[in-house]
């Protein structure tokens, strides 16, 4: 009866087979990371309370459609951003850069701001979600924080607005953000660091971005 010996393998052929494992999981990572989930660090306090500095995001980036590369075309598109969602986009200002805020208008929509109040269509909004911290009402003569508009959204763009809404710069400033430059919907917290306590906020980890 014989006796079926292992083939020992050379170091060359080790080598090799460790070379394809590492390739297949960082081509699978990068093909994940463009069209399905993304992973952002939230680095400012725009988004207070919804979103703390530090942390940490995943994205779902095909909820919106998948981009078919070197265009601007999406295709699978399950949904189109919708008023309330929390999502990433390129700065219009400066595309190299991501920005997260929260949809408040669509293509359509007609926005103002009185005194602090949001107006969608006429209507105020109700916003459990906003933090203000500076009870000072600035005329729309100074600068567009509490008093704007009204603006009616072009079709195929957006209105984003902080949820920290005395400290964050978004469309109040700078206009609208185009469907191109959307990267996808905030999704989950999976983990999150106190960098002023040195201590992770366990609390946090898990929860959903509404």
């Amino acid at each position: 009866m014989e006796e079926n010996h292992p083939v020992k393998k050379t170091n060359k052929e080790i080598l090799w087979e460790y070379t394809k494992a590492i390739v297949t999981a960082l081509v699978l990572a990068l093909f994940i990371r463009a069209y399905f989930v993304q992973a952002f660090k939230i680095p400012s306090g725009s988004m207070i309370p919804t979103l703390l500095v530090g942390d940490h995001i995943l994205v779902n980036k095909f909820i919106y459609g998948t981009t078919i590369p070197f265009t601007d075309k999406r295709i699978l598109v399950f949904r189109k951003p919708e008023k309330g969602d929390v999502i990433v986009f390129k700065y219009p200002e400066d595309p190299s850069r991501d920005f997260i805020k929260r949809v408040m208008a669509v293509g359509g929509d007609v926005i103002e701001s009185k005194n602090k109040v949001i107006y969608v269509n006429g209507k105020p909004v109700n916003e459990p979600y906003v933090q203000h911290t500076d009870n000072y009402i600035r005329p729309r003569e100074l600068d567009a924080r509490d008093n704007f508009g009204p603006y009616t959204v072009p079709k195929g763009k957006y209105f984003m607005m902080g949820d920290n809404r005395d400290q964050s710069y978004d469309s109040r400033y700078w206009g609208f953000v185009d469907t191109k430059e959307i990267k996808g919907k905030a999704l989950i917290i999976y983990w999150s660091w106190n960098s002023k306590k040195h201590w992770p906020r366990f609390d946090r980890i898990g929860k959903l971005i509404n």
